[in-house]
């Protein structure tokens, strides 16, 4: 099993030893990269990925990242909360791929992936910075995304209650049994599918000639479809 996690933080508190305690239950190799330190470019707004990705000013900087996530069975997001939402590293990291979302050119290997979505706070806000990452692992195909927010309700994993951290343990236990049974064998679930037949029938017409020759290259407007049936 291939494991990428990508922090939404470089300091190593909850949401990082939450991810680790997971990462470690999986098994296998892991890959990890901590934002902003090992990616902090700001999209631009160009456009210029919508019609080649490769034009993208910070392409050849981001191409670590997205070769492992490619690469990996499982990819892991994490963000403490930020004011209510995820760190601006993460929302910076996960501008840089709106040209793979479903309405253009998702990536064939997404539909084969689980992914985890993992935030922690000491108070409130779990449940939007987890919607932050998980629109996107949903919008790119990922088959599978599973949500785990916890309220540590401290500043320090150090000072964590025990009662806290053996929750953590008993549902960290849980998710990797559950991600594991599943590596190989995931497919796309219903509200997936069904959102790439829309995209399928849209891009026959497409309104952006790379999305429309992506599309039909693939097969997928004329009923093929990038997992198996």
């Amino acid at each position: 099993m291939k494991i990428t996690v990508i922090h939404g933080q470089s300091h190593k508190g909850s949401t990082y030893n939450i991810a680790k305690q997971l990462c470690d239950k999986l098994g296998g190799e892991v890959t990890e990269f901590f934002l902003p330190k090992d990616f902090d470019c700001f999209c631009k707004g160009c456009t210029a990925c919508f019609t080649d990705e490769t034009k993208c000013p910070h392409y050849e900087k981001l191409e670590p990242i997205t070769k492992a996530m490619d690469e990996a069975d499982v990819i892991i997001l994490t963000s403490p909360v930020y004011v209510m939402h995820a760190t601006g590293a993460m929302k910076a990291f996960l501008y840089h791929y709106g040209y793979r979302f479903l309405v253009h050119r998702p990536e064939e290997k997404m539909f084969a992936k689980q992914a985890v979505c993992i935030s922690t706070s000491a108070g409130a806000g779990m449940k939007s910075t987890i919607k932050d990452m998980a629109d996107s692992t949903f919008f790119w195909g990922i088959a599978k995304t599973y949500k785990l927010g916890t309220a540590v309700m401290e500043t320090r994993w150090e000072t964590v209650k025990p009662e806290i951290k053996q929750k953590t343990d008993k549902n960290t236990t849980f998710l990797a049994k559950k991600i594991s049974r599943k590596v190989g064998r995931i497919k796309p679930d219903i509200k997936i599918k069904g959102f790439f037949a829309v995209m399928a029938m849209m891009q026959k017409n497409g309104f952006n000639p790379a999305d429309k020759e992506y599309w039909t290259a693939k097969g997928w407007t004329k009923g093929k479809r990038p997992w198996k049936s």
